[in-house]
């Protein structure tokens, strides 16, 4: 039986132009081995699989030949070549500085660097993973490093550039190998499948590349796996069933579905991938990556961002004219919250369930706003009652001119307006016209007939209570412009009170405070009358006597001094894992 070889020993690359997707340092190496200029040091970088190793091997027999093409390429016939290929010359040597990172195994092959080569003009000291050295045995290797004999040649390969050196990159040639892009890997794939006589699906390719994440021996020792289970003909259902993938068809239904809002069979689709074993968060992950394709697939310009085959490129453009970029924004948003959320969740499928309700739900009208958002009016609620409830007269009535509000006052210093709009009506328990007074006094009035009239009550004579105003005072302060943002922050911590029903007191702290709310008295007056719907309240203003001055506590110790109070609170904010804002 022939001896098996995988295919990434197998159909490793032997020369410059066969190394896959690095072009650019394959290009230098080879003007570099024919102009004769070569540095004494070399630092691969990158990723594991990209060619770090092989480029290292050519590059030292391509210096080493004793017939070199034009183009800087070895000629794979001198002794030399013959003697790299069977892995038999003695002017190359490679060490694993993961397992021989200490200082005695620098000491020996600085050694080794003393004596000249027998055949051919240099000698390559690879060292693999230079990055494991231990720091005396970089601190070691540093002289010769710097000065080698004229005959040593060191390339140093790394997947982590960041943990070596700096003295020891300051002296080398840095080269940064770049990951291998899908097509590529395809492409690779696609000759070795055919040298194999084996047949395939594109789409099974674009899995197998998908999955190596860059790496072209990750790749090929996918596709071995792929072809044992497949036995010959990669298929694309027997490579997903094999490498555990979902398949991306789901994500394209996923989305479909959401655009027509059918949640209930988004939420079907969900059970039916968490019942073949795959996670929630593995969804949304593979989700949002589809979500941002399809951006991407909405603009020629960014199609070459797109790492996939191209039957998937032009799905993924089919999809991208049927999908709203605002509702692809808003999806690839929540779906970043659920999973920046998903590892700290305690019902992950919940979570995983809600946010592709939401999902669903973003295309539909704003009077049935999607689950897990309040509703930015009450549109449903209210429509009907609304439509058969008409404004009182009184309401419609002229009120006489007074300061303007402070909420206004920004938007009429911008657009200036000779006429002086009517107050729009707003919607309140009294301007329905009934009240619990009105109701007693109708129904003694009107015992005998059974009816009970619908007394209309003026909207600016609505009454209020001391919680009310309240609400409206805190609402005036948030509204108030930023210019007087210092203000509004003290206007804030003051508790004003009815003293005398229509008539609100608020104490001042301060007299300098007092001076600048004198300054817009008329100002806080008219906004809280017409917030409260009553013209007829009346604002004081008076300066705290000595003893009345207390201490504005802040929200923190506010919450110390309730959970003195009732230490049930601390435990509750405990048990709920609550964080004061």
């Amino acid at each position: 039986m022939k001896e098996y070889i995988v295919s990434a020993r197998k159909y490793r690359p032997m020369t410059f132009d066969s190394v896959v997707g690095q072009t650019a340092l394959t290009t230098t190496l080879k003007n570099a081995v024919k102009s004769g200029k070569l540095a004494h040091a070399y630092l691969f970088c990158g990723p594991r699989g990209v060619g770090k190793t092989t480029c290292a091997r050519i590059f030292a027999k391509a210096i080493n030949c004793e017939h070199p093409s034009a183009d800087g390429d070895a000629c794979n016939e001198c002794e030399s070549c013959k003697a790299f290929q069977e892995q038999r010359s003695y002017n190359m040597f490679e060490l694993d500085a993961a397992s021989n990172n200490g200082v005695e195994q620098i000491k020996t092959l600085m050694e080794q660097t003393r004596i000249p080569p027998q055949v051919g003009r240099y000698k390559v000291f690879i060292i693999d993973e230079v990055h494991m050295l231990s720091t005396s045995a970089f601190n070691a290797f540093l002289k010769t490093l710097e000065e080698p004999p004229a005959h040593v040649i060191f390339i140093l390969a790394t997947t982590e550039k960041h943990k070596i050196l700096p003295t020891i990159i300051s002296r080398c040639q840095i080269y940064d190998f770049e990951r291998m892009t899908v097509p590529n890997i395809i492409n690779h794939l696609k000759m070795v499948a055919q040298q194999e006589n084996i047949t395939y699906e594109e789409d099974a390719l674009n899995v197998i590349a998908e999955k190596a994440d860059g790496g072209m021996r990750d790749a090929l020792s996918i596709f071995d796996q792929a072809v044992s289970f497949c036995q010959g003909n990669i298929t694309y259902q027997k490579v997903i069933e094999d490498l555990n993938v979902l398949d991306s068809e789901n994500y394209f239904k996923i989305i479909d579905l959401s655009l027509e809002n059918q949640v209930s069979d988004v939420m079907v689709l969900l059970n039916s991938v968490i019942s073949k074993g795959f996670d929630g968060g593995h969804l949304i992950n593979g989700l949002a990556q589809h979500v941002r394709n399809v951006l991407m697939a909405k603009d020629e310009q960014t199609l070459p961002l797109l790492e996939v085959s191209q039957q998937q490129v032009n799905k993924y453009k089919e999809q991208a004219k049927k999908c709203p970029t605002r509702f692809l924004y808003q999806a690839l948003k929540l779906m970043n919250q659920c999973d920046l959320g998903y590892r700290q969740s305690s019902n992950k499928r919940l979570l995983v369930e809600l946010t592709l309700i939401e999902i669903a739900q973003l295309t539909q009208e704003d009077d049935t706003p999607a689950a897990g958002r309040s509703p930015k009016r009450l549109k449903s609620l209210f429509k009907k009652l609304i439509k058969n409830v008409q404004p009182p007269k009184a309401a419609q009535q002229v009120v006489a001119a007074e300061p303007k509000p402070l909420h206004t006052a920004r938007v009429n210093a911008q657009h200036p307006d000779t006429s002086t709009p009517s107050p729009t009506p707003k919607l309140k328990i009294g301007s329905l016209g009934m009240s619990f007074a009105n109701l007693r006094k109708s129904n003694d009035s009107n015992s005998t007939t059974g009816e009970t009239p619908i007394e209309a009550v003026p909207d600016d004579q609505q009454q209020f209570t001391e919680e009310e105003m309240l609400i409206q005072w805190v609402a005036m302060c948030q509204r108030m412009p930023q210019q007087m943002a210092g203000i509004a922050a003290r206007m804030r911590n003051m508790r004003p009170r009815i003293t005398e029903y229509p008539h609100i007191e608020a104490v001042v702290d301060n007299q300098i405070l007092l001076d600048q709310m004198n300054a817009i008295h008329g100002r806080i007056r008219s906004t809280l009358a017409k917030a409260l719907h009553n013209n007829e309240i009346t604002l004081n203003l008076q300066l705290a006597q000595a003893d009345e001055v207390t201490k504005v506590l802040s929200r923190k110790e506010i919450f110390e001094e309730m959970s003195t109070k009732n230490p049930a609170i601390s435990k509750l904010r405990g048990l709920l894992d609550l964080e004061l804002t």
